[in-house]
């Protein structure tokens, strides 16, 4: 069947119903992203803050290939584009606290301060570009053994972020910036995702790292709560199912939806 035909038996409320669960279903994302967001740059003007107050400006306490090591095709470096563009966040921001602070002090904005301009995609950029050390300690801190899999969440996170927030169709969406999973063991509630392609390209596979993340961030959260019961109901459109989300049949049976990891409404 060619792109332009309908199914037959296809109504205009079944794409709407479809439209309007995929509007909640990116409202609720962005409503977990936010918050996660907010944690993770604490996390880091916190850990660099110690380490110098302007360390985002300090190339020294970041990783080489990202301070030194030169793109073929552009001939800079990942932290020069991450620079230029943080600067022209700084230059072109409105904020109270921005005007204060150059008023009153002049000079560049500590990282306390800084981090408050940074959207997620200068986030997940820049702890991509963080020392090894500083990267292993702020994936611990959500229950990670690896940075490179820390990395590739908040990668996947903003390319999802960045859709949701163009009001683009998400549901059934194959994701190109894919996460990587934990290993085997790693995190228990992973585990029976491990290997699971479909998982891994959809969009469910993000709703259970958000789904881990909000329980580090905000564990008292019901965000979990409202999003399996929204996901209960997924519209009764006829050739489709939450298993084009990349949801396997088995997934409220998941830890991550489970009375002992969410809190009741």
């Amino acid at each position: 069947m060619r792109s332009e035909q309908f199914i037959e038996g296809t109504r205009l409320q079944d794409a709407l119903d479809l439209y309007v669960f995929d509007k909640r279903l990116r409202l609720l994302l962005l409503d977990a992203i936010e918050r996660i967001e907010i944690a993770v740059r604490g996390d880091i003007a916190q850990l660099l803050g110690e380490h110098d107050a302007f360390a985002h400006t300090n190339p020294a306490l970041l990783h080489g290939n990202f301070t030194k090591k030169l793109k073929p095709k552009t001939g800079k470096t990942g932290y020069s584009d991450w620079i230029k563009n943080y600067n022209e966040l700084v230059a072109r921001s409105k904020e109270d606290f921005v005007k204060h602070y150059c008023s009153k002090y002049g000079g560049p904005l500590p990282i306390w301060i800084a981090v408050e301009l940074w959207d997620f995609g200068l986030l997940s950029n820049f702890y991509q570009g963080m020392a090894i050390g500083d990267k292993e300690q702020i994936a611990a801190k959500y229950g990670l053994h690896s940075w490179k899999t820390m990395a590739s969440w908040l990668r996947t996170i903003n390319h999802v972020r960045n859709i949701a927030a163009h009001h683009s169709r998400l549901w059934n969406k194959n994701l190109v910036d894919q996460p990587k999973m934990p290993e085997p063991g790693e995190i228990t509630t992973f585990d029976r995702l491990i290997g699971n392609t479909e998982v891994a390209s959809r969009v469910y596979g993000v709703l259970c790292i958000l789904a881990h993340l909000m329980q580090k961030v905000c564990p008292n959260s019901s965000w979990q709560c409202r999003l399996k019961q929204m996901m209960k109901n997924f519209p009764h459109v006829p050739n489709v199912s939450a298993g084009d989300m990349g949801c396997p049949p088995d997934w409220t049976d998941h830890d991550f939806w489970s009375d002992k990891f969410i809190v009741a409404l």
